[in-house]
């Protein structure tokens, strides 16, 4: 029973001033009853790369290989992860369609690098409608984007 993988909550959001514009990202982690807030942001990003960026924060902090649950409310990373978009577009040489690119390419690599590591079940929760992690997940990367000398977003400026 030793090597049962542990169980791990992760909340994650991501916000941006302006889209694009400063953005910030917030992630809780839940493990039997404890939890950890991480933060952090960019100068120059979008909404779209901040919750996928909120995502690979959370699971990349994880120690050791993982069974995670991961709550957002991002409807664009949890259906591009859940109905197998990226997995498509990485197929397709990273091709939404014949003529248009996929998006966040470089966020969407390091996505699928964690999920390779750890279980990962993405799970849309609705934003702004009370559940308390999501609200604290949002107050998070709002404090974190205006906390003004943001690094760069390497992969979008």
């Amino acid at each position: 029973m030793g090597d049962e993988l542990k169980q791990i909550q992760i909340y994650t959001d991501g916000a941006c001033e302006g889209n694009p514009g400063p953005g910030g990202y917030g992630v809780i982690l839940i493990y039997a009853g404890h939890r950890k807030e991480l933060s952090g942001g960019f100068r120059l990003t979008t909404n779209n790369r901040m919750e996928v960026y909120a995502a690979i924060a959370g699971l990349r902090s994880l120690k050791e290989p993982c069974k995670v649950t991961l709550y957002s409310d991002s409807e664009y990373l949890v259906k591009a992860m859940t109905l197998g978009w990226v997995q498509r577009w990485k197929a397709k040489n990273w091709k939404r369609n014949k003529r248009e690119k996929a998006l966040n390419v470089d966020l969407w690599e390091q996505l699928l690098v964690e999920c390779e590591r750890h279980q990962v079940e993405f799970v849309w929760v609705k934003g702004h409608a009370g559940q308390p992690e999501n609200e604290r997940c949002d107050q998070l990367s709002m404090n974190a984007l205006r906390r003004g000398e943001l690094p760069i977003d390497e992969g979008y400026e």
